[in-house]
């Protein structure tokens, strides 16, 4: 029977609700039935490019191989994301000029999803089946902000997916005034720095670019990864692809840091899943595209919350319906923070948390909120 409109208006919106008008002149499917696809195998998707969907089939074995695909006709509002598993048929071997196709998205384990930004209610799969999300902050160059690493908390924990901050660039600027806004937290913290000694690990990019990271912090984040399938986000110029180099061997174009605006370049176009060196099977590692904005608006407002653990023993004394946000009246966060329960870094987590609640509130949505670039302090 048909979804009521209740009952829809209360879930979540993504991109496969979105609704194409057919062309005229197309033809309609002549039934229904679709086939059960027996005999198709499962590949997970590495990389999506125009239309084509790069799948690794037989992980693991000696079989292994890379299938590229094109989407089947009924899966074109689903959105079909790096660490995907998916159902192929078709020509599966693997050559340079096959194509397979592919029929079924399985079941996914978890989903990191964006919104455009805060007011925009049409989410975005970023990567699916991810186990672990790294933070990528640098010390310095860019400048780190804390309104980013917030929402990417708020993201994991929303999605279940682990999160763990990486910050880059330690040699640049101690990290330890961004590390006391997350004392609080059980949140695991690797630092890696450049080296300019011949026992770091070179990255070098396939434009000949190269940065030579301190082997301790490499080995500590590879350590971590192992094992797991794991998502690197970050803006651009933080030295994401930078590690993503030295971890799997790999030569992903990096960038630097525009001097004049502090912003990185973009280098990368689309999420790519590559194998660390000498990991155990199931190791992935997923890099993403350095990114300016990271919208929640598929988040409410309760598990935005959640994603501050230091502050929301504070709630319990608030009133009934208390949204928590600046213009909340009897909040009992700020006593909260006040009384340094939430530690030194309380005043900075309540502005952080305020401001994520701010934007997601219509009466706070000035032109002024709308312009600032999310993810900023």
């Amino acid at each position: 029977m048909p979804e009521s409109s209740n009952r829809r208006a209360a879930r979540a919106w993504d991109e496969s609700d979105i609704r194409i008008r057919p062309n005229k002149k197309g033809s309609r499917p002549r039934t229904k039935n679709r086939p059960a696809y027996d005999d198709a195998v499962t590949g997970r998707i590495v990389t999506v490019d125009r239309g084509r969907y790069t799948a690794v089939v037989d992980e693991d074995t000696p079989s292994e191989r890379l299938v590229v695909a094109a989407r089947a006709r009924e899966l074109r509002r689903n959105a079909v994301v790096a660490g995907d598993l998916v159902a192929l048929v078709g020509d599966r071997s693997g050559g340079p000029d096959a194509l397979a196709r592919l029929v079924r998205i399985e079941e996914r384990r978890t989903v990191l999803r964006r919104s455009a930004d805060d007011t925009d209610p049409v989410e975005r799969v970023v990567v699916a089946n991810a186990d672990q999300l790294v933070i990528v902050v640098a010390a310095a160059n860019p400048e780190p902000r804390t309104g980013f690493i917030d929402r990417a908390l708020v993201a994991a924990y929303d999605a279940g997916i682990s999160p763990l901050l990486c910050i880059t660039k330690a040699d640049l600027m101690d990290p330890a005034a961004l590390l006391a806004n997350y004392a609080h937290l059980d949140l695991q913290v690797i630092i890696s720095r450049t080296a300019d000694d011949p026992d770091g690990i070179d990255a070098l990019s396939d434009d000949g670019a190269s940065a030579r990271l301190s082997h301790p912090g490499v080995e500590e984040l590879r350590a971590v990864l192992d094992g797991q399938v794991s998502v690197l986000l970050g803006h651009s110029g933080v030295g994401k692809s930078t590690m993503v180099n030295a971890l799997t061997g790999s030569t992903r174009a990096t960038g630097g840091v525009n001097a004049v605006t502090g912003r990185g370049r973009h280098t990368s176009s689309s999420a790519i899943a590559l194998k660390a060196a000498d990991s155990s099977p199931g190791t992935w590692i997923i890099d993403t595209p350095g990114i300016r904005s990271f919208g929640l608006a598929h988040v409410d407002a309760d598990r935005i919350l959640q994603a501050f653990p230091d502050l929301e023993p504070g709630t319990g004394a608030c009133e009934r319906g208390c949204r928590h946000n600046s213009l909340a009246v009897n909040c009992g966060l700020r006593p909260w923070v006040a009384t340094g329960a939430a530690g030194e870094s309380g005043p900075v987590r309540l502005g952080s948390l305020h401001r994520l609640l701010d934007a997601g509130t219509a009466e706070l949505r000035g032109p002024s909120v709308e312009a600032k670039e999310l993810g900023s302090q």
